[in-house]
This record gives structure tokens, sequence and C-alpha cells, in this order.
């Protein structure tokens, strides 16, 4: 299996929201405090370390430490320069009716800005503040990884991927089939090789985001997650949102990147050596496990490294989020219309369009993906029904009654080696999935 970037690869682009109309608002995504001070015009704050990005029409405002960011107009921007300066509430209203010829209410303005965790004081009175999320490796230093982020970098890995397509073009035999991830009689030592080599891709590919991101000054988190029926394992590199587009585009593709320059390592070790060999049907299977997680990632509709990648080319915030929600519209829409239709009455509109709040380029770039992910939502799953599933099943059940004396120790090695690598793949998933979902939901109570 392979990852998503972010944002838990989960969703970089998560904790941003969108603020609209003369209210500055900026919607809670953090811990809000608890008794916050009251907030009067001379009222002065104390922000936290925070970091500005521009964005088409909005500003990306966050703080690092907490992986906490949001969405502003320009004068809710303003407004945060203004009050880092150390403006009052009320000079900053006044400093922007001058400059907008709009009102704001900047004091409930600070109370969304300490909802967040961006406020470190209020007057004299210190804002509690939230433990910030560990980091994988946090001994890496930027420093010990910004070549990561050298323009030279992506050359070489088109130089490499250029050399292995020759060689291939030239010896299309070298082109892996499924037969060469069997260069074992012995289905165990296939299996736990398999697993051994496509964990140890996987963990690299995860890597591959997590220090590209570290080199823009991203924490990042690698953990276990759930795509549909797959178990995969995914770096939330939250933060990447405020770094250049160059940089958050290299940090979405440096998994897809990895696997690349590996196989194409691959094939130009494979071309010296003998078909048949023990080296060539090792380096044919390790290919093929390269190339494997590959079309995964063409599955935008389960948040994959090119789903960000194209979330951010369409300037959208949350595609896939915007996209579940108009899909459901839709489908509600649809289902009262046949429902209407029977009784003979015109169907009303109870339910307002959640695209329509959108800006226009997103609001069309979220309508198609919606149908891409109900379309490959339902392709999916239902491939896993007709197929994965029953194949799982199979094999385990032959597991179960390989067991016994009866079966030889070949034989008894092989069902333990199914029951455990498949087996605990499975169980895997339903762990990390119960826990994922018991952790969105504590998220949402809060």
């Amino acid at each position: 299996m392979t990852d998503t970037a972010g944002p838990a690869a989960d969703a970089s682009q998560a904790g941003t929201s969108t603020s609209t109309g003369t209210d500055i608002d900026a919607a809670a995504v953090g811990t809000a405090a608890d008794g916050p001070p009251r907030i009067t015009p001379t009222t002065r704050v104390l922000l936290h370390d925070l970091a500005v990005r521009r964005d088409r029409d909005e500003w990306i405002v966050g703080r690092m430490a907490t992986r906490t960011f949001v969405a502003l107009p320009a004068a809710g921007a303003r407004a945060v320069e203004l009050l880092g300066a150390g403006l009052s509430v009320g000079g900053t209203e006044e400093s922007l009716r001058a400059e907008t010829g709009e009102e704001f209410d900047i004091a409930d303005f600070v109370g969304d800005l300490a909802a967040l965790g961006f406020v470190a004081r209020i007057g004299d009175h210190a804002v509690p503040d939230a433990e910030p999320p560990r980091a994988s490796l946090p001994w890496l230093r930027p420093r010990h990884v910004r070549l990561a982020l050298h323009p030279v970098l992506p050359l070489l890995v088109g130089a490499l991927l250029a050399a292995a397509v020759v060689v291939l073009v030239r010896r299309p035999d070298l082109l892996p089939g499924y037969r060469d991830l069997l260069w074992s009689r012995h289905g165990s030592v296939v299996l736990l090789s398999g697993a051994a080599a496509g964990w140890t891709l996987l963990l690299a590919h995860e890597l591959a985001h997590l220090v590209t991101a570290r080199a823009a000054g991203v924490p990042g988190k690698m953990r276990l997650g759930t795509r549909l029926q797959f178990l995969v394992m995914q770096t939330d590199i939250s933060g990447i949102e405020l770094a250049p587009r160059r940089h958050r585009l290299t940090a979405y593709l440096a998994g897809i990147a990895l696997n690349l320059s590996v196989a194409s390592s691959l094939v130009l070790a494979l071309a010296p050596t003998e078909p048949g060999t023990t080296a060539h049907r090792l380096l044919a299977a390790a290919l093929l496990l390269a190339l494997l997680p590959l079309p995964f990632q063409c599955m935008v509709f389960t948040r994959t490294d090119l789903y960000f990648v194209l979330q951010d080319l369409t300037g959208c915030r949350d595609l896939y989020g915007d996209g579940l929600a108009y899909a459901r519209y839709r489908a509600r829409r649809s289902v009262r219309t046949v429902r209407t239709a029977r009784r003979g009455v015109r169907a009303g509109d109870r339910d307002d369009d959640p695209s329509a709040r959108l800006p226009a380029h997103e609001r069309r770039a979220v309508r198609l993906y919606s149908v891409v992910l109900v379309v490959g939502t339902a392709a999916c799953l239902t491939f896993m029904a007709a197929v994965t599933l029953p194949v799982d099943i199979t094999l385990l059940v032959r597991a179960v009654r390989g067991l016994g004396p009866g079966h030889g120790l070949a034989g008894n090695a092989d069902a333990v080696t199914v029951l455990v690598v498949l087996g605990g793949v499975n169980v895997l998933w339903l762990v990390t999935w119960w826990r994922n979902r018991r952790s969105h939901r504590s998220a949402g109570a809060t």
C-alpha cells in the first residue's frame, strides 16, 4: 500500500478555513482557551510566532508549532499584522476603517484567534496553550536535509528515469510481470520477502515526504491510516501550505519520485543480469514491488499524493471534503425528486447547494471531483466485494485447513505464514480504522 501526503501527505490542506463577507471571522480549528479575559477597545494582545502567505485573493495564516492554519481575506491578514505590531483592539478597528471604509469587530476576531491558539497573551492575561503535536524524527533539522529541495534534484531524478526508459525501449523483455513475484517455489518465502520489501519501500516513500517537508521547515508526522479497503502509511505535513508552490509540489511528489528512482535503478541493475538467475529473479521482483504503488496514486478519490497536487493546482481549500458534501447534496436531491415525483407534487429546495458558497474556480473543480469521488469509490468497493474479499477469505480458509499433523512441516509453515501475513494485515486495518474513527469522533466532540 502507499500513502497520502499530508495532510495526513491526511490532508496537508486540513486545518484551513475560508472567511467570507465583511466580517473577518476565523473559524476555530484548534482548542479554545478556557475562560478568555474580557476584550475592550484598549486591549492589546501578544501573538505567537505566525507565518503568512498570500494565496490568490486570500491569505494563509498559521502557527507551525501547533500546525493550525486558517484562510483569511486581506482585511483579516491586515488585522493580524496590526495586532502583531502592538496596536490595541480599538486602534486596529480605526486603522482598518481608514484603509477600507468598513467596520470590523476586532474584539470577536481576537477571540477567534485565541481559539485557534494564535494568541499568547490578552492584556495581562496569558492564554493557555495546547501541547504541540509530536513530530516524527524530531532530531532531524531543516539544515540536515536542505538538499531535498535543491532545484537540481528533480533533474537528477528525471535523468535517471530517462536512462531507464531507454533501456526498456531497447530491452522490452525486462518489463516485469506478475510471475516475477513468484521467484521462489515456496509460497511462504514469497509472502515474507514481498511483505518485507513492500513495507521497506513504503517506509522509504513516507520518509521522502517527511524529509522534503522538514527541509521546508514543516515538522511532519508519519502514522498508519486507512483509505477505503486499503491500509496505508501516511505523513501529515500540515504547514506545507505556507511554503512556496515549488516546495509544496516537491513535498507532495517526493514519494512518487523515490519509487520511480528506485525502479529506474533496478532497471539499470537488471539489464546486465542473465535471465533465469537468482539475481535476475530477485531484481525483477523488487522492480515490480517498486512499481506496484504507482497506479494507486492515480486514485485521487482516496486522497493520494496526486490528490494533493490536484488540490493545490486547482486552488481548492478542501477538495475532498467539499466534493463529498456536494455529492451528498446531489444524492439527497435525487432521492427527494424521486419521492416527490411518486407523490405527484413538486420538489421544494429544502437543501442549499454547499458548493454555491465557493469561488467560481473552486466550485467547478469541486463539482467535477465529486463525480470522480463517487465513481471511483463505488468501483473500489465493488472490486473489494467481488475480488479482494473472496480471495482473502479463500486463502485464510485454506490456511486454516492446511494446519495439522497430516500436512507436514512445509504445509504447516505455509499455512502459518498466510495466517500471520494476510490475517495480520486485515487485523491491523481493523485496528487502525477503529483507532482513527475514535480519534476523529473525539476531535469532533471537542
